[in-house]
């Protein structure tokens, strides 16, 4: 099959494997993994807590084509302790970036991580802050790194401090982004707080649709894997610059959203504020119905 006629059957990005949703999104028979299995590149500390082991470390790197262009892919497997970064996983994606920016090839990231790894949690945070260095220098270096995030586990942690880092982001209504998730929020603070287990409370706090309102991504799409191949193709064609300047005006938007939202108890309120339509409607609401109501919002002092 030709890169023209790939992708023509969609599935749900939320429920898919990150094998499936790389082979849903590169050009059909294009993808090129670099370590693969037969390589078992596994985590040396798992074992020492007898935890399985998984021969990826959960994330798949590669090479492939979008529309033709070559582009590097990484994706991570939520499936596989809630794709947390460790020492193995985040080695694998600071040298798919480190080799984005020698190569000069556009980067796609699929997320799907709950965090840091607690069983190396050292040796997982020092990969957060290696991948967010290699992130900047790709991006310094003209290289586009685009983040795709819909998956089983969100995007919490430092997985989400990288997300924050990328040059675009795209999302579904299922692709939480915070930096704690809701059972660290309980756990610290009490349920009085934020109930984990209020499914609706959590979506509309961290979830795709509220991300998108204030600023936090900057396309939305359906959980369909040929919207997220799509959201990608257009993401690529936009190039965005990572000088002092725009991280400094980035700097300041972050500051006048918590200024202006900063006591809000919910999102409905910062909705509501936003002026977008009837706020208790938006979790119901079709991708479409949605995105008309979004296109009607005040400035959310959005410099994204």
């Amino acid at each position: 099959m030709t890169a023209a006629t790939a992708n023509t059957v969609s599935l749900s990005w939320y429920e898919a494997s990150a094998r499936q949703r790389i082979e849903a999104l590169v050009d059909a028979g294009s993808f090129a993994e670099f370590i693969g299995p037969e390589q078992r590149e596994m985590s040396p500390h798992l074992a020492i807590f007898d935890l399985p082991e998984q021969f990826d470390d959960g994330i798949v790197v590669g090479r492939g084509r979008l529309e033709g262009s070559p582009v590097l892919v990484a994706a991570q497997e939520g499936r596989f302790m809630g794709g947390a970064f460790g020492e193995v996983h985040g080695a694998k994606l600071t040298g798919l970036l480190r080799a984005a920016r020698t190569l000069n090839q556009d980067v796609l990231i699929l997320f799907d991580t709950g965090g840091v790894r607690l069983q190396e949690a050292n040796a997982g945070e020092l990969a957060i802050s290696e991948i967010i260095r290699a992130v900047v220098e790709a991006r310094r270096a003209g290289v586009n790194v685009i983040g795709l995030i819909g998956g089983r586990a969100g995007c919490y942690g430092g997985g989400s401090l990288i997300a924050g880092s990328c040059s675009r982001l795209v999302v579904s209504e299922q692709g939480r982004i915070s930096v704690s998730g809701p059972e660290v929020i309980e756990t610290n603070k009490g349920v009085e707080e934020f109930d984990s287990r209020d499914r609706a409370l959590v979506w509309r706090t961290m979830g795709g649709k509220h991300r998108y309102l204030i600023g936090g991504a900057d396309t939305f799409v359906d959980d369909e894997a040929l919207a997220f191949r799509q959201a990608a193709i257009d993401a690529l064609r936009i190039r965005r610059d990572c000088g002092v300047t725009v991280l400094e005006a980035e700097q300041k938007r972050l500051e006048r959203r918590l200024q202006r939202f900063g006591a809000s108890k919910d999102a409905v309120e910062i909705w509501q504020a936003l002026g977008v339509g009837q706020p208790a409607d938006i979790p119901s609401l079709s991708t479409d119905a949605f995105l008309r109501a979004a296109s009607n919002r005040e400035n959310a002092d959005d410099a994204r």
